[in-house]
């Protein structure tokens, strides 16, 4: 499988090659910088003489398939510096990566030939363009050279290349559903939040995305409540002397707002959690028999993004997470991590999310000593191997405070999305001098594991909006009923069904607009409600409702409290419909 995995990766950077050498025969003047393989394609980084649009696509797909045909061999050479130099003259990109490769004293280069193109590339390739099928331009974007705001945007055209048509042809078909599925396109149509420029990256949640929102908070806070958690608030911006204490300030400090009071003090706003954990920790003294002791906190963030990366709700500046931090006793480790793996399982089993786990490992910059890593990591292997849950380990990728494991789920769709993350700390508490008084008398420092279930609330909502297309089991929906009436001459009726549905708590609409009666089912279809309640004259005089279902199920005439306990079945096993 992974050999597979290895022949895809090459033939999708491969792919890059044929887009480069199509561009240099159709676009001679233009200037090249990088082009790798990525998750499921490839993308290739521009600057061109004059600017050009999607309509070209297809002139450039067609001249890589012209290309492909004359199965083109992949040549590789080896050069000396300074020939790659001559050879890339007029390549201002290529000279600076060659300059990058001098300043590590490399005396060689090697570069790709693809006919008449060249380009600065380790690879390897296939052996020749007929193999490069199965491919699809899709798109462009904008893209600083290096990823650097300082750099000149160029122009990134990404495509998509699989083994074979079929699986090119299912790749096509997921994003034709992704486009339907946008969180940026349904949030506004269905009055769920919307993005604005005086903003970036912070939503604004309209009325219908708070409901949600407070339903998915209200779930976490029962089920938290019972199994010991105490939430708190702290407060959202603090003295920079805090993230000093906490080793923010060293590792962390990019990604933070920070600005001076008018005492030319420093402050920032605060990114995560874990520092105002500890000071509630050391608010009074704690003792061995407080431990466990399970902080929660739904605080709103802030981490200065890279503007290039914002994408709608998945990556923002401003966000909320379930965060909660356990202060316990080295020996206490694993049965608790059992109890947050037996949370996760719930949590996810709800929204019919699979998810696998990962654990990240000691990074290059780490705060501590090797020994309590390395104590920390075998620990939880150990956990993971237990769970008997699918796990995979990604070296390097764990917290600068010390190992995490990572909640991986997939949604509707196939897609991966990490998470949750639950990590293991040895050093944080260590800088704060956190005590507590152990069983004989002695002060001691506890472990903290910092965890979140949903991650941020934000990006859990980009999710779950397209996980169900809009469409919300009743339990999440804003607006789990509509009243529609045939005529006013049943706005009365309607009225006392409504009243019926607020005394029971079930939200809910009345569309008495002037409107015919398809014309309100389509729309109630089109905002997702689940149910539609129909009343005309015959429903009136017996005190019935007409009952449809957004999926265009007829469950015809019941009583009011009949369908009052199917709805709340409905919301009490949390089901779809």
């Amino acid at each position: 499988m992974k050999q597979k995995e290895n022949n895809l990766e090459i033939k999708r950077h491969s792919c890059s090659h044929l887009l480069a050498a199509a561009i240099a025969e159709i676009y001679p003047k233009t200037k090249f910088g990088i082009g790798p393989s990525i998750e499921n394609g490839f993308y290739y980084d521009f600057d061109f003489e004059k600017p050009i649009s999607e309509e070209d696509l297809s002139k450039i797909s067609k001249k890589m398939i012209e290309i492909a045909k004359k199965k083109i061999p992949f040549q590789k050479e080896e050069l000396a510096v300074n020939e790659a130099e001559k050879l890339f003259k007029n390549q201002p990109y290529k000279l600076e990566l060659i300059a990058d490769l001098k300043k590590d004293r490399l005396k060689k280069v090697s570069v790709y030939k693809l006919g008449n193109f060249v380009d600065l590339c380790t690879g390897p390739h296939i052996e020749n363009s007929s193999q490069t099928d199965s491919f699809k331009l899709l798109s462009l974007a904008g893209a600083y050279w290096r990823g650097s705001e300082k750099n000149k945007m160029l122009t990134r055209i990404y495509g998509v290349c699989f083994d074979s048509q079929k699986d090119l042809n299912d790749h096509l078909r997921i994003i034709e559903e992704l486009k339907k599925r946008d969180h940026k396109k349904l949030g506004p149509q269905l009055e769920i939040f919307f993005l604005h420029p005086t903003a970036p990256g912070m939503p604004y949640w309209l009325p219908k995305g708070v409901t949600i929102i407070n339903q998915l908070i209200d779930f976490w806070r029962t089920e938290h409540n019972k199994r010991g958690y105490q939430e708190i608030k702290s407060p959202l911006i603090n003295k920079k002397e805090l993230y000093v204490s906490s080793g923010h300030w060293q590792h962390y400090q990019e990604e933070m707002f920070i600005s001076k009071t008018k005492e030319k003090e420093t402050y920032a706003l605060k990114p995560m959690n874990c520092p105002n954990a500890m000071v509630v920790f050391q608010s009074k003294l704690r003792s061995y028999k407080d431990l466990p002791l399970r902080i929660a906190d739904i605080d709103t963030l802030h981490r200065n993004e890279r503007s290039g990366t914002l994408n709608g709700l998945f990556r923002v500046r401003e966000f909320s997470q379930d965060d909660a931090h356990i202060f316990l006793t080295e020996e206490q480790i694993i049965s608790e991590y059992k109890k947050i793996l037996e949370i996760t399982e719930l949590f996810y089993s709800i929204f019919s999310l699979s998810y696998s786990l990962r654990l990240g490992t000691r990074p290059k910059k780490f705060m501590g000593d090797k020994e309590s890593w390395d104590k920390a990591e075998k620990e939880l292997e150990k956990i993971l191997k237990e769970s008997g849950k699918d796990y995979s380990v990604l070296e390097g990728d764990g917290a600068f405070y010390g190992p995490k494991i990572d909640i991986l789920m997939k949604d509707s769709l196939g897609r991966e999305w990490q998470m949750g993350t639950i990590q293991l700390d040895f050093q944080i508490p260590k800088k704060f001098k956190v005590k507590y008084i152990d069983k004989n008398g002695k002060a001691k420092t506890p472990v903290v594991i910092h965890r979140v279930i949903y991650g941020s609330l934000e990006r859990f909502m980009g999710i779950l909006i397209e996980h169900y297309n809009g469409a919300f089991p009743v339990w999440l929906s804003p607006t789990q009923v509509i009243i529609l009436p045939i005529s006013d001459k049943q706005n009365n009726y309607a009225k006392k069904i409504k009243e019926e549905l607020n005394e029971n708590d079930i939200r809910n609409e009345f569309d008495n607009s002037n409107q015919t009666i398809g014309a309100k089912i389509r729309n109630a279809q089109l905002n997702k409600i689940p149910y539609m309640i129909i009343v005309g004259e015959k429903e009136a005089k017996q005190d019935v409702i007409n009952l449809r279902t957004r999926n265009q199920e007829v469950l015809g005439e019941m009583k009011m409290d009949k369908f009052l306990n199917l709805i709340k079945e409905d919301i009490a096993n949390k089901r779809q419909i």
